[in-house]
């Protein structure tokens, strides 16, 4: 069923309204309504959000469901990416599993929408992209799942990962990933060219890591920059974490910031305490479509995070200085709204017509729904309720 009646919700907070749900979408938000013959679940004047939306992260790595992983990894991103082939090895990490306790557990935090960078190299091939796909086909009732095809080994450093990603995308990825053009691959040139190329190909969009930091980060991002005007792929492009854009040279990244806007690139953060993050009220104020989420988590790379993206929010308030309740606002629409704008899904928001993806959360105010993240009381995904008090009703494995 795709027909729900939430009664006595508080819409972002608001006076109190019932949110109707038919055929997926929203199709009224007021008052005391009615509606024969639709499930009705009551929210006891608990406060109604939109689907939280995870814009970043790794469904293939997590080793949610394994023992303690004692993390003795090196300081180099080379290490930590060499190591992660090994572990994944090892234990025999089979990703469909990997990708439905992660997706399942972030759905009983509330998220709806996530896209997933998956790794494509030359020693484990497309196993990774089947197994997150067969996940995305079997909860398709239960969260969007949008999966980047991720060269994470490198690509020109590794003869045949680029026709790996070009079988990649034929098989049903959604976006083609990057990586580090210049610290990763050291040939920004042949890096670019390659994925902008299968982009081209295959009529996908992009989306690229970009760890690089200050002057070498804004290199590779006026690189990519580039090659969006000469190929008019205008909004077609997202960076993720773009660390550089925290750099504290304050001209030089406002007029990336500003390119940004110009060409519709989308910023997409991970907000990590460790790091010089984009400034959520300057890409805001700019225009910069910008989307957030958790990156990996208890897998080989760190021990740290749950999959929740209300908690998130928090992180994204903490590191940008939100202090004041409207503040807060701006960083829940980064993990809701407007992450799924910045992926190009612009009717996941609350209101009628939109995507019926609704989440109930306790709190006075939103500003404290998102301090404390409190347990889910509700989540429903298209009408269909998914999750009750923080647990999936689908059983992980």
């Amino acid at each position: 069923m795709r027909d729900l009646l939430l009664q006595n919700t508080r819409p972002m907070g608001g006076p109190l309204a019932d949110i109707l749900i038919r055929d997926g979408r929203i199709a009224a938000i007021g008052p005391t309504l009615a509606a024969e013959g639709v499930a009705i679940e009551d929210a006891d004047g608990r406060i109604a959000i939109p689907g939280l939306v995870d814009a970043h992260t790794h469904l293939d790595k997590s080793l949610l469901g394994y023992p303690w992983y004692v993390n003795e990894v090196g300081p180099k991103l080379i290490d930590k990416i060499d190591n992660e082939r090994k572990v994944k090895k090892d234990y025999g990490l089979d990703a469909h599993i990997q990708s439905m306790r992660q997706s399942l557990q972030s759905v009983g935090y509330g998220t709806t929408l996530i896209r997933t960078h998956v790794d494509i190299d030359t020693d484990q091939g497309l196993i990774a992209l089947e197994g997150v796909m067969e996940t995305r086909r079997q909860l398709a009732d239960v969260v969007e799942i949008e999966i980047v095809a991720f060269p994470q080994s490198g690509l020109m450093r590794r003869a045949g990962t680029a026709e790996l990603l070009d079988r990649a995308m034929a098989m049903g990825a959604d976006l083609v990933g990057g990586l580090d053009p210049c610290g990763m691959d050291r040939d920004p040139k042949g890096h670019l060219d390659t994925i902008f190329a299968l982009a081209e190909k295959h009529g996908k969009g992009i989306d690229i890591h970009l760890h690089e930091s200050g002057e070498l980060g804004a290199f590779s991002m006026e690189l990519i920059f580039e090659r969006i005007r000469s190929l008019g792929l205008q909004g077609k492009v997202a960076v993720s974490h773009a660390f550089c854009l925290g750099h504290g040279d304050w001209t030089m990244t406002q007029a990336l910031i500003d390119t940004c806007a110009e060409l519709d690139v989308p910023i997409l953060t991970t907000a990590p305490p460790s790091r010089e993050v984009p400034s959520l009220k300057r890409l805001r104020a700019a225009g910069v479509r910008f989307g957030a989420g958790v990156d990996g988590f208890r897998d080989t790379w760190g021990p740290y995070g749950n999959g929740d993206m209300l908690e998130r929010a928090m992180l994204l308030g903490m590191k940008n200085n939100l202090r004041r309740d409207d503040e807060l606002l701006m960083a829940l629409d980064v993990c809701t709204t407007g992450g799924a704008v910045a992926m190009d899904r612009t009717q996941h928001a609350l209101t009628v017509g939109g995507r019926g993806d609704v989440v109930i959360v306790e709190g006075e105010t939103v500003g404290e729904a998102i301090v404390t993240h409190q347990p889910r009381s509700l989540v429903v995904t298209a009408g269909h309720v998914v999750a009750r008090h923080g647990v999936t009703l689908r059983e992980r494995p």
